[in-house]
């Protein structure tokens, strides 16, 4: 990393609270005990204020400059990102993936975001990352290899909504980089399956709206980081309301080095796929057997 660098992050991000150059530092412990304590309870933790304040108005520019490369693709879906016609035809009547679900978010993919937006430096940190591996008990985390779905901006515009999902990844990192003017909460059920059970009941309870008790809702607010294990817990984002979109920086990042999304789920998300994406198919692994 260049020596130009850091002064900047350390100059973005709220060091004081979040001493990302004082490793084993008391601070430092400090912060991310507190992170591990909210993962290992609630399964989320929020950075509140990562970036500070001075900040903002520079996120949501950034933000408004990128939203029109977004990629659009309005679509049903499940929560389970499998193709729904191979769950009509596979799965039982009363199985969670039957539930169709409209995906009406977009995402700007890497290869559109400058190497010289907040966003892009913040996520390609050497601190940054060292501080976020600790805080999930890592001893180090790697950038996703995939030219595209590393770091995204998801869009998503008023009147639409990011559905019930899983994620592929066991962690999620992500920066409101702008809130919307009400709606587009946050809503999740932590721990809801694990690497062993589905829990297909309660999944399914939660997409009909049987079990509202097993909800949690976030309003996050721009410069928030947003730490969360995924894999295991069904979430969302509510209908987005009033003039001004919610903008969301998506940090990719993995336990192992080399890691690119699938062919289908590229072409879903971004419209495209590239070679790296062909090379990769059908060389991923997971870590476990979950249906998706």
């Amino acid at each position: 990393m260049s020596a130009s660098v850091a002064p900047l992050i350390e100059q973005v991000v709220d060091t004081e609270r979040y001493p990302l150059f004082q490793p084993d530092s008391a601070a430092w412990l400090a912060a991310v005990e507190d992170v591990r304590a909210d993962l290992a309870r609630d399964g989320c933790s929020v950075l509140t204020d990562f970036v500070r304040p001075t900040y903002h108005d520079t996120l949501r520019g950034e933000g408004t400059d990128l939203a029109p490369r977004a990629h659009y693709d309005v679509e049903l879906v499940n929560a389970y990102n499998i193709p729904c016609d191979r769950a009509e035809a596979e799965l039982p009547d009363d199985h969670p993936a039957r539930l169709t679900l409209r995906r009406r978010n977009a995402f700007v993919a890497r290869d559109h975001i400058p190497t010289d937006a907040l966003i892009h430096r913040i996520y390609t940190d050497v601190h940054v990352q060292r501080f976020l591996a600790a805080c999930f008990g890592l001893d180090e985390i790697h950038e996703l290899a995939d030219p595209l779905a590393a770091l995204v901006l998801n869009v998503v515009r008023p009147g639409m909504d990011h559905p019930w999902h899983f994620d592929t990844n066991e962690f999620a990192v992500s920066l409101l980089t702008q809130a919307p003017e009400s709606g587009g909460a946050f809503e999740y059920c932590p721990g809801i399956r694990s690497e062993d059970e589905e829990n297909f009941a309660d999944v399914r309870a939660v997409l009909t709206g049987e079990r509202r008790d097993l909800v949690r809702r976030l309003t996050l607010r721009t410069g928030d980081l947003q730490l969360f294990r995924g894999r295991f817990a069904l979430h969302r984002v509510t209908p987005v309301e009033g003039g001004s979109e919610r903008h969301t920086a998506i940090f990719a990042y993995s336990a192992r080095p080399g890691v690119v999304g699938s062919v289908a789920r590229t072409r879903q998300l971004f419209g495209r796929v590239t070679e790296a994406h062909l090379a990769a198919e059908g060389r991923t692994v997971r870590g476990d057997r979950l249906l998706d």
